[in-house]
């Protein structure tokens, strides 16, 4: 399913990844989606920075590796999220995690 990778409910722009893992790497056919309370349909997405991809639409089928954010008027910008292009990766739940948390790691090649 799809994580936040903040708190839900806060009043701000998220970007969800799937599959939800955290680094996200190419290989795995990611997807972002921009979510928050601020207008639908008026996504803005940037990747390093510049405006990237097909603006209006809150999913994004990543193609390139990069970092992303998106941007939703009424909660503006979201977190970064990085997408890489690595052959081995330690990936971790993208999720909020807590000190004391038990939390599985996976190992991708």
């Amino acid at each position: 399913g799809w994580c936040p990778l903040s708190p839900t409910g806060a009043q701000t722009t998220q970007l969800l990844v799937e599959p939800p893992w955290m680094p996200a790497v190419l290989w795995e056919r990611v997807t972002l989606t921009c979510q928050g309370s601020g207008t639908a349909g008026a996504t803005i997405w940037y990747k390093d920075g510049q405006r990237w991809g097909q603006q209006g639409r809150d999913h994004l089928s990543v193609t390139m590796s990069g970092t992303y954010t998106c941007d939703r008027p009424g909660t503006g910008r979201s977190p970064p999220m990085t997408v890489l292009n690595d052959p081995l990766v330690l990936q971790v739940p993208a999720r909020a995690l807590l000190e004391g948390d038990t939390v599985t790691l996976r190992c991708r090649g």
